[in-house]
């Protein structure tokens, strides 16, 4: 039996199976990273709903495994040399499972790297230009007088809607014919956009095809439709 008495976060959030892999997130686009690809590898979890509009990713128990107080993070029982490893950043735990499993990345030194660069692509790019888009479009942004930064962001994300347009022309998935970790990190944000975030016109989705067959695709997997769903707040 793992013993996780030495992770101050187990004591607000308790194991009820310490040997699986702990998970502390809400399904947030960031979030649903993890719950996907914990779905697809099919490796043992348990989630825990930490809910982020009660601050309660600010408490004292989750900074001490995220120090920058954002979900997701996880707590593998079973990390590298067996001992127990605290991960947070969703594109790192994207990896660590990946490698932990050998799934939804190519052993392929080229091909690993070329999709590990689409998951930053998504760190660094979409994730906080949809991110504000959801901001200023839906939330307290959009009492703001002053529409242009509202503007800038819908631009820019139109922009690197294209992008990942371009780069999803003639392929299944970001990677070609394999659905990798670069999908699993950018399917939830492109879903929030055109429905929890009510930016489908706004950014003129429909004129990007390639994303729209690739979205639809993804959540045709079983895996998804439950990560997207894991944990939440009901």
């Amino acid at each position: 039996m793992s013993d996780l008495s030495r992770f101050p976060i187990a004591s607000r959030w308790p194991a009820q199976h310490p040997d699986r892999i702990q998970l502390y997130s809400l399904n947030t686009p960031n979030g649903v990273k993890a719950s996907i690809m914990l779905e697809e590898t099919g490796l043992p979890y348990e989630p825990h709903l930490v809910d982020i509009t009660r601050n309660e990713s600010h408490t004292p128990e989750f900074l001490s495994l995220n120090p920058n107080g954002k979900i997701p993070a996880i707590i593998d029982p079973d990390g590298p040399r067996g001992e127990p490893l605290a991960l947070f950043e969703s594109g790192a735990i994207l990896m660590y499972l990946a490698d932990k499993t050998g799934k939804f990345i190519s052993t392929d030194p080229a091909q690993r790297w070329h999709t590990i660069q689409w998951v930053f692509f998504q760190m660094a790019s979409i994730g906080p230009m949809f991110g504000q888009v959801g901001f200023f479009n839906k939330f307290a942004g959009k009492e703001y007088a002053d529409k242009r930064p509202l503007q800038r962001y819908v631009d820019e994300s139109r922009r690197l809607l294209g992008v990942l347009n371009g780069r999803l022309d003639g392929r299944d998935w970001i990677m070609g014919d394999d659905y990798s970790i670069a999908d699993i990190a950018t399917v939830g944000w492109v879903n929030n956009l055109i429905t929890f975030y009510e930016a489908r016109e706004l950014v003129g989705y429909d004129a990007f095809a390639s994303v729209g067959r690739w979205l639809n695709r993804a959540l045709e997997r079983p895996a998804v439709q439950r990560g997207l769903k894991i944990p939440s707040r009901g």
